[in-house]
């Protein structure tokens, strides 16, 4: 892995740094698009308390600690136990962000997922992601659509599935439409002048062009972006099945996650069929306000797993401490979105990377304080 860019660690020590230099670099559109959730926001809200409430008891007098961060995962060594988690419509946030994180992510030897409704395709974001490449599907209803959106994604180099099960219909997001949010963004007098007064982004986003639906793109008889939006919105549904499931294994070679899992009867059920990976999430909050924290749902599921199939942990989390107690109560691997949205929108090009530098830093300083030096020893470490 490269060095951390020292003036850079000065300047944005923390997420929380380039979360607030993002803020000022977005127009609120794209601001709340990423920030806020559904409803009053409490799902993403408890997220982030019950992170907050996990605490450890360090042990001292252990030498000199040389932390080892690699992780095996599904046959492949990762070289941290955390990847970037797939993101929609990432390119409102930052224009080519998708590219930015793939190229991040091949530097560091760390996943990147790249979502069925980001803004870039899978033929463009492999061959930067090398054999780092994860595919999020947002599963199609047609057969034929299935098919050949995991044949794109194999041949562009894609290793891993994650198939996302919480979405059983489209998310409310009250915010994002209160903002003036539309897929491709309308230009109104007030995204004008929300472009106008943050030129960076307006800059960036003329450079790239509007943000739509890449992937999608080249199933839809309609070639208007706000006709390829719609036809994602209705063809790209969330009524999984168990069958749905299976059919998706019989045609995917690689593991498979079934991301967004709650309950451990899911999780139980899905090993059954030969599902590799649980996402334990409750999709950042974004989708349902009634939803536990996922992070007070872990245990439970590590319990009911029993190693039986990996565990991938996210929904909340923003610095190396909170990977660490994802690991802590049962994780095997974490991911994270928003802090890596946070880092594109603060810092371009350089974002991706100061971002992992960010956790990558705090996650070894942290466990050089609690004790520890291996992955391994994190489990059940906490209080």
């Amino acid at each position: 892995m490269r060095k951390p860019d020292q003036q850079l660690m000065n300047r944005y020590p923390a997420i929380a740094d380039l979360e607030a230099k993002a803020r000022r670099r977005l127009p609120n559109v794209a601001w709340e698009y990423l920030q806020s959730g559904t409803g009053n926001d409490g799902a993403m809200t408890r997220n982030r308390e019950q992170l907050e409430k996990i605490t450890f008891a360090p042990q001292f007098m252990q030498g000199k600690l040389q932390v080892d961060l690699t992780t095996q995962l599904f046959g492949t060594t990762y070289n941290a136990p955390f990847g970037i988690a797939p993101v929609g419509l990432t390119g409102l946030i930052w224009p080519k962000a998708e590219l930015i994180l793939a190229q991040t992510a091949n530097t560091y030897g760390i996943p990147y997922s790249l979502s069925t409704v980001a803004t870039q395709t899978p033929e463009t974001v492999g061959p930067l992601v090398g054999n780092r490449g994860w595919f999020q599907l947002y599963p199609p209803a047609d057969a034929a659509i299935l098919k050949d959106l995991l044949q794109r994604a194999r041949a562009a180099g894609f290793t891993t599935l994650l198939i996302t099960a919480d979405v059983p219909a489209p998310g409310r997001r009250e915010k994002s439409k209160k903002a003036g949010l539309t897929i491709p963004p309308k230009i109104t007098p007030r995204l004008a002048w929300e472009g106008i007064t943050h030129p960076q982004w307006l800059w960036e986003t003329l450079r790239a062009g509007l943000p739509h639906l890449r992937t999608v793109a080249p199933y839809s008889t309609d070639k208007d972006s706000k006709a390829i939006a719609e036809f994602a919105r209705f063809r790209f549904r969330g009524d999984l099945d168990w069958d749905y499931i299976k059919h998706v294994r019989d045609l995917w070679s690689g593991p498979i996650i079934l991301k967004g899992i709650l309950h451990p009867q899911d999780a139980l059920d899905a090993i059954a069929i030969g599902i590799d990976g649980i996402g334990v999430s409750n999709h950042g909050g974004r989708q349902f306000d009634g939803a536990p924290a996922a992070i007070d749902v872990l245990p439970d599921m590590a319990k009911a797993v029993d190693d039986k199939a990996a565990l991938i942990f996210d929904s909340g989390i923003r610095s190396g401490l909170d990977i660490m107690r994802a690991l802590s109560l049962g994780a095997d691997f974490v991911l994270c979105g928003k802090a890596f949205m946070y880092g594109c929108a603060a810092l371009g090009k350089r974002g991706g990377n100061h971002t992992a530098d960010i956790l990558i830093d705090d996650l070894t300083n942290n466990m050089q304080q609690l004790g520890v030096r291996t992955i391994a020893a994190l489990r059940n470490r906490h209080r």
